[in-house]
């Protein structure tokens, strides 16, 4: 079962409809992801988070030493790229290359097991999941309030029952939106708040004391990544749960999150913080500190059907969102590289997900549609 080729590929798409949030704009969706395929054919996908080129990069760097490798012994092949990155990244981009290549092998060893990747992970705990709907980024239009609202009221009306929208403009301008959303779904709806890192804890502070009256189940986000004291401060001054994650790697960093308690939730990305293999642990670790985790997901379906495996197999602890499903985060803004290049045996059906049982992730790639999306400019492969 030895690996035979490795074919990282970026694709591309200029969004219709650019959309901003705290920090910049997206006007163009730009994704790395990879295929391996062992010398009897079979194959994965996997994907990363973060700059494309960067984790293409990566990838070109960790295949030479996992090339002609066994791809069932997906730890041992984790730990050889880990010790070849501490020299140079023990966070950051080449631990989302790291990612996108395990995630592949896991979907190779379901594919050879004839299993699917959440039973290979202990288990399907959880047969259905209940995602929120991430959406209400900002856009140039005329009346933003309305289409945020008529935004928020269309996930409404397929399903969900919850929504998480973008704040961090200002406070002023965030706590009217916030009203906004909330009187328009009702009191029944989850709806969660991402600043993604826009205030300092004063600034966190007096939004969260603003906004508590209406039922925020999570503040993701708040302060910068690198303030673990703004967190702690913050979740002991705020009744609404503190979020985070998504800016950290491997289980080290998640260490120093939970050891400074700087969050209720922890929020790892499966394609970034170190894939499958290392998230597995993060959600140990997590558990040992009587933290939810409920992973940060971005991207095409690949992303999505490996955090959907994972969730699948999360423990039921107690304090989640929903009183009896978990739940996962579902991208439902524009992006035609997830719902053109990739295609999923995952299918969300009034804002319910239930866990596939075919072999592997139940992912595939439409390879025209990949060829029409590529950057040609950096399409290569490595092979034995």
């Amino acid at each position: 079962m030895k690996i035979a080729k490795i074919e990282p590929f970026i694709i591309v798409h200029k969004l219709d409809t650019p959309f901003y949030f705290s920090q910049w704009q997206y006007d163009t969706r730009r994704i790395c992801i990879v295929k391996i395929t062992l010398e009897d054919g079979t194959y994965g996908w996997g994907e990363g988070y973060g700059p494309a080129d960067v984790i293409k990069a990566g990838i070109d760097f960790f295949s030479t030493f996992i090339m002609g490798k066994d791809a069932l012994q997906h730890e041992v092949l984790w730990e050889e790229m880990y010790r070849r990155s501490m020299d140079y990244a023990r966070s950051g981009t080449l631990q989302a290359a790291i990612s996108a290549l395990d995630v592949a092998l896991w979907d190779i060893k379901g594919k050879l097991l004839n299993l699917p990747v959440a039973v290979l992970l202990g288990g399907i705990k959880n047969p259905i999941i209940q995602p929120y709907a991430t959406g209400l980024y900002f856009t140039q239009v005329e009346n933003l309030e309305q289409s945020l609202v008529d935004e928020a009221l269309l996930y409404k009306s397929q399903g969900f029952h919850a929504l998480k929208m973008k704040v961090g403009l200002n406070i002023k301008k965030d706590v009217r939106f916030v009203k906004d959303i909330r009187n328009a779904i009702g009191p029944d709806m989850k709806l969660m708040i991402d600043a993604n890192h826009a205030y300092n804890y004063r600034e966190a502070i007096e939004l969260s004391r603003k906004v508590e009256q209406y039922d925020i189940s999570w503040f993701e986000e708040p302060v910068s990544p690198e303030d673990y004291e703004g967190y702690r401060k913050l979740r002991e001054n705020t009744s609404i749960p503190i979020a985070g994650g998504e800016c950290e790697y491997l289980k080290f960093g998640f260490r120093r999150l939970l050891e400074n308690e700087c969050v209720d939730i922890a929020q790892p990305d499966i394609c970034a913080a170190g894939g499958l293999t290392e998230v597995k642990r993060i959600s140990s670790l997590a558990q040992a500190f009587n933290k939810d985790l409920v992973p940060h997901t971005w991207g095409t379906w690949i992303a999505i059907s490996a955090a959907v495996h994972f969730v699948a197999n999360l423990d039921k602890n107690p304090g989640r969102l929903f009183d009896d499903l978990p739940t996962m985060e579902l991208d439902r803004t524009e992006n035609a590289l997830r719902d053109e290049v990739t295609h999923s045996s995952v299918k969300v059906e009034n804002g319910l997900i239930q866990v596939p049982n075919g072999p592997g992730l139940g992912v595939d790639v439409d390879m025209d549609a990949l060829e029409k999306y590529q950057d040609s400019k950096t399409s290569t492969f490595i092979k034995i």
